[in-house]
């Protein structure tokens, strides 16, 4: 896995968490409509499987130190953990 893709991987699934908190959930809670959480639940929780097994890839690909792609993973459960840290994923590419 190439690290463009690791990167892109990890801004769509925080990208889905922020619409799951800001879009479905209050649709859920203030609209009455709880299938937006089910949907777009469904699929962050596959961008997040998807997201989980991104670093191992990348760590296997390019002979990474574990430290690294734990590094990785670790930023993908902090809220907005994909978007602070991606200039520090982005130098790992050369």
């Amino acid at each position: 896995m190439n690290i463009s893709l690791l990167r892109a991987t990890a801004w769509l699934e925080a990208l889905s968490f922020l619409v799951l908190l800001g879009g479905a959930m209050p649709l859920k809670y203030l609209a009455g409509r709880p299938q937006a959480v089910r949907i777009v639940g469904w699929i962050h929780g596959a961008l997040f499987v998807i997201f989980c097994l991104a670093p191992v890839r990348a760590a296997i690909r390019h002979k990474w130190p574990l430290r690294r792609a734990a590094f990785i993973f670790v930023a993908g459960l902090i809220p907005f953990g994909p978007f602070l840290f991606d200039r520090r994923i982005a130098r790992y590419e050369s």
